[in-house]
């Protein structure tokens, strides 16, 4: 496992964690081992916002020898009074909900508490109205929970939340249908998409993410846009290469599925190569830059996906970025204008322009 850093608090996170979305369907000894396989194999990163409430006596076994080294996503807002998944903005339900999670996940803490699921402003209204954000905020308060994250698929709500600086990770839907707009939840445009990655990045906001399959029809060729299914480990390098993000939440079923998400912590560069969604980039993404280097080697040694991103970071005020830069060993300043990079750039951006762009901002 690899581990990314959480600005805000400084936990060392693995890039591959596990979504809660359908395991719940199966019986308390598939879920209990398949948790179990993914701490044994560097997962430290739950998400709990779970389709079924049987879930959680379930991890509340399985990780109790553990709990101190994992961190746990649980959700204000997930009601699970029915036995499966629902949404409510009551107060008194939140809370009758998250004592019950607690006391079935046998914890008196929330390693990150997310305010659930705000896709509309009347969302963030119902919930700031009936008390569950300042329930949240207190509960911040007393140390029960140690981050407050958000949950949503729409940029313009994330940024009203982002505003008012009480977030420390956000839950958001990643993946290459979504950016380019394509299917329910593709909300934003792909520049709106991108620009929230790097206001996140910039204010030290990590993404854990979501939906990275969507649902697994980027894994079925009938279903998927491109019209060839992408691999697990295609969809987890696009979500990896985006600003801000610290770990991926593939939604898994059993220790099989896991396994093939966790496969690509062995997979070679070819494997985790997403360039085909290429053939789907809309016009006004066309020409930039998605950090995925496929554009490498480059002859005189440039990192130039990681060059492409300080800079994008740094026009939207990052100053950390304009620090990396400066670390850099080679940077666009050797760029000796070859073009090979040119050449193989599938989303056709113009590099070596950009390197002669990039070389004048830093100076």
């Amino acid at each position: 496992m690899k581990y990314r850093t959480l600005p805000h608090g400084g936990e060392k996170i693995g890039i591959i964690g596990m979504g809660s979305s359908v395991i719940g369907e199966h019986s308390e000894k598939n879920i209990i081992e398949t948790v179990r396989y993914a701490v044994e194999n560097g997962v430290n990163y739950f998400d709990l916002a779970a389709g079924h409430a049987g879930c959680f006596p379930a991890y509340g076994k399985a990780l109790a020898d553990c709990r101190k080294k994992v961190y746990l996503q649980i959700h204000f807002g997930a009601n699970y009074t029915t036995g499966e998944y629902g949404w409510t903005t009551n107060l008194e339900q939140i809370k009758r909900s998250i004592d019950w999670q607690l006391n079935s996940l046998k914890t008196d803490y929330i390693d990150f508490g997310f305010i659930h699921c705000l896709d509309e402003m009347t969302d963030v209204d119902a919930y700031e109205k009936s008390g569950a954000l300042q329930y949240v905020l207190d509960m911040k308060a007393q140390g029960v929970i140690r981050h407050i994250g958000l949950s949503s698929h729409n940029p313009e709500i994330v940024h009203h939340v982002l505003d008012r600086n009480i977030i420390d990770m956000l839950m958001f839907s990643i993946n290459p249908m979504y950016d380019y707009g394509k299917g329910d939840y593709a909300i934003g445009s792909d520049s709106e998409r991108q620009f929230l990655y790097r206001r996140c990045e910039k204010e030290g906001v990590g993404i854990s993410v979501m939906k990275p399959y969507n649902g697994g029809q980027l894994l079925d060729e009938r279903q998927s846009p491109f019209g060839k299914a992408l691999t697990t480990s295609q969809c987890i390098q696009y979500a990896l290469d985006k600003p801000g993000v610290v770990t991926v939440l593939p939604g898994v079923a059993n220790v099989e599925q896991l396994k093939q998400s966790l496969s690509y912590l062995e997979a070679s560069e070819e494997e985790r190569d997403y360039s085909i969604i290429s053939e789907l980039t809309p016009e006004e993404s066309k020409g930039r830059c998605v950090y995925c280097n496929h554009c490498e080697p480059c002859p005189a040694g440039l990192n130039i996906g990681l060059i492409n991103k300080y800079y994008d970071l740094a026009l939207v005020g990052d100053p950390l970025a304009v620090d990396h830069y400066k670390t850099l060993t080679r940077n666009a300043d050797d760029c000796i204008g070859c073009s090979h990079c040119n050449k193989r750039c599938p989303f056709h951006v113009d590099q070596k322009a950009r390197m002669k762009e990039i070389s004048v901002y830093f100076r």
